[in-house]
């Protein structure tokens, strides 16, 4: 028989692309458009392995059930695991993710927003919808001599350092382990995080989220930041405390913020709330900046991503079906 997967949150591009690669593995797997959560846990009875997404749940409760349910393997289709109580899975159920979907996706995007807030694209795309071709209010700056504050320095950072570094921007970094050879080759420096938030233009977030870096932009490191200062998260919500960021942009201390993840996103992020009142007062209050843009945690969201995703995950899920060594298993 076939191993059984039971995949959660799953959206028309995750049933396709993992349709198509499941050709190669021969996997049952069974879709469910709900997140996982305590009251659908029936659902995986009798299956081998269950997959999630970053908003499914995966706390103390779920992960007793799962194991009571016989569920072996948690195949995570992700990087992140901060969704998962992994002192509950110890010795109960093996966890896996995809370290990385495209390094390159994600550190594309994010030259996409910094280009976007400084160049001021979004509102002349729906001005020029209007008929209004006005320059006022438009102005950006030159990105060529600027300097840019990168926090954390895996995979996603060294690329967009190497494209910003092309771009003639003086780079910045901090890292809990910096790698000195590497910054010698590619030309930037390792500095305390004072300095980063005092020298820096353009600040971009690429730590995992920690209990270190929870709210590391907070009231006090934004203070610290130079006037004027652009800021961007494609990383983990929780790494900015979002009511000091709006704070920042009312008192003109921050001039944009490009965030592709919140906070609070799991009510939202993936879903079509079009014909909803938003409920939640904060991030409306962040979408009505005309100087914030918010997208839906879309910066890994290309075909080759999730081709890397599809095909990581069932391989995860093959290594642990044939007592191989698991290269993506994530311990405490």
């Amino acid at each position: 028989m076939a191993y059984k997967i039971a995949f959660f949150d799953a959206k028309p591009y995750d049933i396709a692309s993992f349709d198509k690669m499941n050709e190669r593995f021969g996997f049952d797997i069974r879709y469910y458009k709900g997140r996982l959560n305590v009251n659908n846990i029936i659902l995986t009875k009798d299956v081998d392995a269950v997959c999630i997404f970053v908003n499914d749940t995966a706390d103390k409760a779920v992960i007793d059930a799962l194991a009571a349910n016989g569920v072996k393997l948690l195949a995570l289709r992700c990087a992140g695991f901060n969704n998962v109580d992994l002192r509950a899975a110890k010795g109960r159920l093996s966890v896996v993710r995809v370290p990385a979907y495209s390094p390159y996706a994600v550190a594309e995007y994010t030259l996409a927003l910094m280009l976007s807030l400084n160049r001021k694209i979004h509102r002349a795309y729906w001005r020029t919808r209007d008929g209004n071709f006005s320059l006022h209010g438009l102005m950006g700056f030159d990105m060529h001599g600027k300097t840019a504050g990168i926090v954390g320095t895996g995979k996603i950072a060294r690329i967009l350092i190497h494209i910003l570094r092309g771009l003639g921007m003086r780079v910045l970094a901090n890292d809990l382990y910096p790698d000195e050879n590497y910054a010698r080759e590619e030309g930037f420096t390792y500095v305390p995080l004072d300095e980063l938030y005092r020298e820096a233009d353009i600040i971009s977030l690429h730590c995992p989220l920690t209990d270190q870096t929870r709210y590391l932009i907070n009231e006090d490191s934004i203070a610290k930041m130079k006037d004027g200062v652009v800021i961007i998260n494609t990383g983990r919500g929780q790494l900015i405390h979002t009511n000091a960021l709006i704070e920042g942009l009312k008192n003109k201390k921050v001039a944009a913020a490009g965030l592709d993840v919140y906070e609070e996103e799991g009510g939202y992020f993936y879903e079509d709330k079009s014909d909803k009142i938003i409920d939640d007062d904060v991030l409306a209050r962040l979408l009505s900046f005309n100087n914030v843009i918010v997208t839906s945690h879309q910066a890994f969201f290309t075909r080759e991503a999730l081709r890397n995703i599809a095909e990581t995950t069932l391989q995860n899920v093959l290594d642990f079906e044939e007592g191989r060594p698991l290269l993506n298993e994530v311990t405490l």
